[in-house]
Order: structure tokens, then C-alpha cells, then sequence
């Protein structure tokens, strides 16, 4: 061991002791690709056990933001490593891709080998969630950078689809049907907003019970991000799939014409869209104007599809039976953007 990098605040004995912690949950991950076990300096995956003829690969990376905060206040670390891997899997699906294999970068101020095997455990439930095998990640202990418990979290993931599979937003057509599936509550999306309107406009605290909410702050801030990969793969091989939005920062304005033709918009039906209970408490206790709303938050559809009428209904239902709720939200109109009646 390093006494002098011990000095300098960094101690090596607890990331060799931290590997040793996480190594059983890791190995819960691995599927029919993995290779190499954790520790390596390069995480190997054999893509030739995939059958597929014409493999395309697809990356995303992403992170959780600000609703680290409301992890390491309240003290449990052991969901927002779900968000993680949810926040970065739900975008490489909205191409059809099978996510293969995940990593992770965890920073912080003084390495706690049980709060890492703590993060650790939830990106594990993710990633068996996903089907997908975490194979590598990085632990930085950075002192002068992170204090106290603060830690940061990044996530990386590699999915895989068959060219010919890949959905093409020009086959979006007027009068195709809107799906959104539902979302948890936030997920992780706008907790600077969150922050703001609630501890930092009016004084509350995690552990205040919410009538509105039925829960505890915490509770509620911390439910944990919906995985939606098996309610993608319980249709894609069935209905033909037009287009797919992953509604996040932005909520449903930004994001839904990304899965659109530039001369495409949609209309959906606010009466069909099951507002949850967290985003009401939001809009009135932050005043936020109800149609700035939905261009912040997600509302309680955390996924949209878009198929063709006459396959809307066997959509919803195989949706629906892969333990997810579904309904149709809406339908493409030929006036561009989003509107909401």
C-alpha cells in the first residue's frame, strides 16, 4: 500500500477491497456474450453469439443529474444505480437495439467500499433488467474535487440491432397512433426544478409525509426509473414499429419530434395521459404555468410509440402483458410540434 498517495487522501487498500465487494453482484450481469471478469483493463464481449446477420451497434451514455443529491442526503444508495442504467438503456432502444453490455464511472471525494457495493447492487438489478452484462467501470477517488459523501455517476451502454430492423421515422404517417407507457414519476429528469420548489423555495424536508403524495418525500423522489426494454422486445417482433420517443429532459415538447418527420407532429389527449400525483403537487406548489409542464417533466408516460392504427391495439395489449401499462395517448397530425388538448 501507498502510504504518501495515503496522505494525499487516497486509499488504495479500499478500491482493492471494493472490487471485492461488487464482484458477486456484477456476476449476476453476465450473459451468453461475457467474456472477461471484472478487474480487467478492457472489458471483452464476443458479439458472434448474437445471431445476427447484419449487426449494427448502438451506444448511448448518460447519468442521473441532480437526483444524486437526494440519494446521498437521504442515504440510500442502493436504487439510483437503476436510474443509471435505465437513463442510458431506454435511449439505445428507441432503435430496436438489444442492449449487450454496460459500464460505469463512480466518483468521489473518499472511497466507502459499502456505498459503492450499494450503487453497485442497483446497477446489477438494472442490467439484469435489461439483459444486458455490466463488464467494466471505473472508481475515481478524487479529494479535492468531491466532499463529504458526494459522489458522481456515469453509465455507458452498447446495444446491438439488426440493420434492416432499424425503425425509420419516414415511415410515420398522419393518422398513426400515439402509445405512451406509463412512467414511475419522475424518473430523472428535472430534480434542479424539484430541488428548488421544494427545499429550497419552501423549506421541506425528505422525511415530511406528503398527503398529496401518500409517501414520504424521499419516497417519492427516489422511485426508481422504469426499465422499458421488455416492453419493447414483448412487440417488435410482431407489430411493425414506426417510431419510438424516450420522454426525458424536455418532456413530451423536445422529445416526441425527435421520432418524427419534420412535416409530422402529434396531437394527444390529456384526458387519456394518467397525470401523476407528484407532477399536480409540482405544478401547484411551484406555480409552474400547466403547459410548461409537459415541456419539463414527463408526466407519468416515461415512453412513446408510434405504430399504425390497425396495430394499436395488439401493441397495448402485448405492452400491457409484459407488465407495463399502456393506453393510446394520441395520433400524428400533419401540423408540426406537439399539441395538447
Amino acid at each position: 500500500m501507498s502510504n504518501k498517495y495515503k496522505e494525499a487522501g487516497v486509499d488504495i487498500s479500499k478500491g482493492y477491497e471494493t472490487v471485492d465487494k461488487i464482484r458477486k453482484h456484477i456476476n449476476k450481469t453476465n450473459n451468453i456474450g461475457t467474456m472477461s471478469n471484472i478487474g480487467a483493463f478492457g472489458g471483452l464481449f464476443d458479439l458472434s453469439k448474437y445471431n445476427v446477420k447484419h449487426p449494427v451497434l448502438v451506444s448511448g451514455t448518460d447519468g442521473v443529474g441532480t437526483k444524486l443529491l437526494i440519494a446521498q442526503e437521504a442515504g440510500i444508495n442502493n436504487t439510483i444505480g437503476i436510474d443509471l442504467v435505465a437513463m442510458c438503456v431506454n435511449d439505445v432502444i428507441t432503435v430496436l437495439s438489444q442492449p449487450l453490455y454496460f459500464l460505469d464511472y463512480i466518483a468521489t471525494g473518499k472511497l466507502k467500499p459499502d456505498t459503492v457495493e450499494e450503487i453497485i447492487e442497483g446497477i446489477t438489478k438494472g442490467c439484469v433488467e435489461a439483459g444486458c452484462a455490466l463488464i467494466g467501470g471505473e472508481t475515481a477517488e478524487m479529494p479535492d474535487m468531491y466532499f463529504n459523501n458526494h459522489y458522481d455517476l456515469a453509465g455507458y451502454v452498447t446495444g446491438v440491432v439488426e440493420k434492416n430492423a432499424i425503425p425509420n421515422v419516414n415511415n410515420v404517417r398522419e393518422g398513426n397512433i400515439v402509445i405512451g407507457i406509463k412512467s414511475s414519476g419522475l424518473h430523472s429528469n428535472g430534480y434542479s426544478l424539484v430541488r428548488k420548489i421544494l427545499f429550497k423555495d419552501n423549506n421541506l424536508k425528505l422525511d415530511d409525509f406528503i398527503i398529496e403524495l401518500d409517501c414520504q418525500l424521499k419516497e417519492e423522489l427516489l422511485k426508481p426509473t422504469i426499465i422499458y426494454v421488455n416492453a419493447i422486445n414483448a412487440i417488435k417482433n410482431i407489430i411493425k414499429i414506426n417510431s419510438i420517443a424516450h420522454i426525458t429532459g424536455g418532456g413530451f415538447i423536445e422529445n416526441i419530434p425527435r421520432s418524427l418527420p419534420n412535416n409530422l407532429g402529434v396531437t394527444l389527449n390529456e384526458s387519456n395521459i394518467e397525470i401523476l400525483p407528484i407532477f399536480k403537487y409540482l405544478e401547484k406548489l411551484g406555480n409552474i404555468p400547466h403547459e410548461e409542464m409537459f415541456n419539463i417533466f414527463n408526466m407519468g408516460i416515461g415512453m412513446v410509440i408510434i405504430v399504425d392504427k390497425k396495430d394499436s391495439k395488439k401493441a397495448i395489449e402485448l405492452i400491457n402483458k409484459a407488465g407495463y401499462i399502456a393506453k393510446a395517448i394520441g395520433k400524428v397530425t400533419e401540423k408540426p410540434g406537439v399539441k395538447i388538448i
